[in-house]
């Protein structure tokens, strides 16, 4: 099963016919859940849903109203408790330290 087809059982469960960005909502839920904390996530996503409900959002609507969480989470500077590791970007160079690799 894939994320696409649990998007299309979950729709038909919950009785709503509804395209989604799921890249928009996971790119929102990894900024809550990294500047806020990890329980942010959902219920960041659960609001933005919530709010493009009452605005009735067309798809741009919903990408600037992500785009105000999204600000506001980065804004928010809290701790998921994963500040002790930094994230490699594309390109950099990762250092290992050899007394701490098993080969065998």
């Amino acid at each position: 099963m894939t994320l696409h087809d649990w998007i299309d059982e979950l729709c038909d469960a919950l009785d709503i016919e509804a395209e989604v960005d799921e890249g928009l909502i996971l790119d929102l839920a990894r900024d809550a859940a990294h500047s806020v904390e990890r329980p942010a996530a959902p219920i960041t996503t659960y609001l933005l849903g919530y709010a493009a409900a009452l605005h009735g959002a067309d798809p741009e609507r919903l990408e600037e109203l992500a785009g105000r969480a999204s600000a506001l989470a980065e804004s928010w500077g809290g701790s998921s408790g994963d500040d002790d590791f930094e994230v490699a970007e594309d390109g950099d160079e990762v250092e290992i330290d050899e007394e701490l690799v098993d080969i065998d």
